[in-house]
């Protein structure tokens, strides 16, 4: 697996003074997914996204991607992910990953003509309707009867802090965590990307058939976006707690779908948006 990091020379000023000396940035470089699977006519291949990402985990990346937009629905769906491609020049990554449709599953032409550029800071761009989750079946999660006490949620912050293994190299990740109501972080992930770092943790579930994942809550290390908010929702993931603040628009999706929606997740204290009745004491 290629190196998230990579060490660059600097010019450090501090009071005045310059000195040379080696850092760690994070690497940033972008993933093109590809998509085979059958028609009348046969089989065929579509590139269908293009997004800014930090190489690793790049099949649980593609995974999470094509379960939040609806094009497969369960782990046997997908026959094989190969990564492919020629090596990048400066890190060796291979940028591309494969993925082979079972036989069997059916692919809505239409909404592949959709070709998806994702950047690192805003994930699919204005996809910022309601009805397309209504569109995708996506249910309120009403008949989720999890639960996370207080005690809970408040030391999972530290806990992905010290998970966050690349960030210590380069201050410049951001990360997603699932965890249960014992508090155990069960799947981590780093990204340059938000929306990455989560279709990253929500492609590990996926593959090993956790999903809906309606016992696990999500810990975002930012704010929590429309973007996030659905692919949580999508997941079936009952809470969303972020360490900054949500938008308007992820507050309004969270209430109408009965989504746990926490925000500015910090030490003792944290808001509580929409979904107070799975927050005990």
């Amino acid at each position: 697996m290629a190196a998230p990091s990579h060490a660059v020379s600097i010019s450090r000023v501090s009071n005045g003074q310059r000195a040379a000396q080696s850092d760690c940035v994070a690497v940033e470089e972008p993933l093109e997914i590809r998509l085979a699977f059958s028609t009348p006519d046969g089989r065929a291949t579509r590139s269908i996204s293009i997004t800014m990402r930090t190489p690793g985990n790049d099949r649980e990346l593609a995974a999470g991607f094509l379960f939040g937009e609806s094009i497969v629905h369960e782990a046997s769906d997908i026959a094989s992910i190969e990564i492919c491609g020629p090596p990048a020049p400066d890190s060796g990554s291979h940028n591309v990953v494969r993925i082979e449709l079972a036989p069997d599953v059916e692919v809505d032409l239409g909404r592949l003509q959709r070709h998806f550029y994702t950047t690192s800071s805003c994930g699919v761009c204005g996809k910022t309707s309601l009805d397309a989750l209504r569109v995708i079946g996506v249910e309120p999660l009403s008949s989720s009867a999890a639960s996370f006490s207080t005690a809970l949620l408040t030391s999972i912050p530290e806990k992905l802090r010290s998970a966050q293994t690349t960030f210590d190299e380069t201050g410049g990740l951001h990360a997603a965590a699932a965890f249960d109501k014992e508090g155990n972080l069960l799947v981590t992930m780093e990204d340059v990307g938000r929306h990455n770092a989560v279709d990253k943790v929500v492609g590990s579930l996926f593959l090993q058939g956790r999903l809906p994942a309606a016992e696990l809550g999500l810990m975002v290390s930012g704010r929590a976006s429309f973007e996030l908010t659905q692919k949580a929702l999508v997941a079936g993931m009952p809470l969303l707690a972020a360490v900054s603040a949500p938008s308007s628009l992820a507050v309004r999706l969270a209430d109408e779908f009965d989504l746990t929606l926490v925000g500015f997740l910090r030490g003792k204290t944290f808001n509580i948006y929409s979904g107070q009745h799975r927050i005990t004491e």
